[in-house]
């Protein structure tokens, strides 16, 4: 296995902070992580505290993501992906996926929390066949992502654009739109989107749990509606079914649709 290349940025100069909970440690928390601190458990059990489900919710979003880099391989031939907001490392990271169908694939994360960079030399590597990258950059400054990435994906040919659970941390709704627009229209023709995000509106129980979390001082988390969710994929061919809560998107084979809950996805096709 070859080593990660890792490209630092400013925030790998930051010290991690364990006196406030953050996002995607929790988020390792409930996804049965050991990578989080005191403070993180504190809040994912008040969390979970008023919603139980959520920790369902993550694992569902978890769940979705492989099916969606299993199709993209096994499916639609793509070998290049770009991972933004890549989170802890856990079981079934995108190079682990990919690389077992391909393991020529070539992937690229994004991150800008110092403790994902403190982690990702150690725990994400590529088979020798492949390339896996790891870039210290922020969503909002998209084309600096692009420059780093581009070191190691070839933008003349597909490359599958991950944004798990990130939209929701760009309040401005505008300008979240403005950065997946960025974003793909620096990708060729035959590159893909694969959005998934908590969604609004459709569990009155995860509505007040992620208010009542924005409120507590956390960096926020906005829920959207799935009108808002689908709209990221304006201009592109969605593949079926569409956006849906990610239960229901491409379930296993003999795996029924569990219930629905409130994280909807997508994948779609850029033409």
């Amino acid at each position: 296995m070859s080593d990660p290349v890792t490209t630092p940025g400013t925030a790998a100069h930051q010290k991690i902070d364990t006196s406030v909970p953050h996002s995607a440690r929790i988020w390792n928390y409930w996804l049965g992580g050991k990578d989080n601190y005191p403070v993180d458990e504190e809040a994912g059990d008040a969390y979970t505290a008023v919603f139980p489900g959520i920790v369902t919710v993550a694992r569902s979003s978890r769940a979705f993501l492989r099916r969606n880099i299993t199709y993209l391989v096994a499916e639609a031939g793509v070998r290049q992906f770009l991972d933004i907001g890549t989170g802890l490392p856990t079981a079934d990271n995108t190079h682990e996926v990919a690389q077992r169908i391909a393991p020529e694939a070539r992937i690229v994360y994004v991150d800008n929390d110092p403790m994902v960079l403190a982690h990702a030399r150690a725990l994400l590597y590529s088979a020798p066949e492949g390339a896996t990258a790891y870039i210290d950059s922020d969503v909002l400054d998209p084309d600096s992502v692009l420059t780093a990435a581009a070191r190691t994906l070839d933008f003349d040919r597909p490359v599958a654009l991950i944004l798990s659970n990130i939209l929701g941390h760009i309040a401005d709704y505008d300008q979240a739109r403005s950065v997946v627009t960025r974003l793909m229209g620096a990708l060729p023709s035959g590159s893909y989107l694969s959005v998934n995000d908590g969604s609004r509106g459709i569990d009155p129980g995860f509505d007040r749990a992620q208010d009542a979390y924005n409120e507590s001082g956390a960096a926020p988390y906005i829920l959207r509606t799935v009108d808002r969710i689908t709209a990221f994929f304006d201009g592109l061919e969605l593949v079926d079914p569409g956006v849906v809560p990610v239960t229901h998107w491409r379930p296993e084979a003999g795996c029924a649709p569990s219930e629905l809950i409130g994280e909807h996805g997508g994948l779609a096709r850029k033409p």
